[in-house]
């Protein structure tokens, strides 16, 4: 991953947690989905040109200090009290894969784009990340599938009880976990 989505996503997840959210989540027989958008405006208080660090301030006061690796453009255009704009958008689908026939496997793509040599300072970034897990435990009173994909083992609480009636241990579930934001530094006025 570049350096500008590390800061991106460093950004998001710095805030996401005390902005407000819009969350949708959707159900269907065998597939459930939920997303959530964070839209935020942060400030610069404080650009360390030598390290390349810039300390932001949240809506709610809350700091953070990300850096700006050297493939962020434009750096210099940055200016204390400049706002921050972003919004954070992630998704998880689920989809239930009847058997086990499928190899328990784990697959990241990233992409991100950014301001073109002396433009406005911007950038947009996104990661999807697709998992095959088995299905090796439900607990149909605490509402919660346990699952072993390539890396860990989830405890994945279900939104939807009715779902739980069509998983069995053996089973496979198909995950997409998609992410992205676009961020806009806007010159003080």
């Amino acid at each position: 991953m570049n350096g500008r989505a590390i800061i991106i996503i460093a950004i998001a997840a710095a805030f996401a947690a005390n902005a407000p959210a819009q969350v949708v989540t959707s159900s269907e027989p065998g597939k459930a989905s939920i997303e959530q958008t964070v839209d935020l405006t942060a400030t610069i208080v404080a650009i360390d040109k030598a390290t390349r660090d810039i300390t932001l301030k949240g809506p709610k006061g809350n700091w953070v200090v990300v850096t700006a690796g050297p493939d962020v453009k434009n750096f210099d255009q940055m200016n204390v009290g400049d706002k921050v704009h972003a919004r954070y958008v992630e998704a998880l689908v689920l989809e239930l894969k009847k058997g086990n026939n499928l190899t328990v496997t784990r697959t990241e793509e990233a992409t991100s784009s950014g301001a073109m040599q002396g433009a406005q300072p911007h950038g947009v970034t996104g990661r999807r990340i697709t998992v095959v897990a088995d299905v090796i435990a439900v607990d149909r009173s605490a509402h919660t599938v346990t699952l072993r994909g390539p890396q860990l083992t989830a405890v994945v609480k279900a939104v939807d009880p009715e779902q739980l009636k069509l998983i069995k241990k053996g089973d496979q579930v198909y995950a997409t976990y998609t992410q992205a934001l676009a961020m806009v530094v806007e010159s003080a006025k």
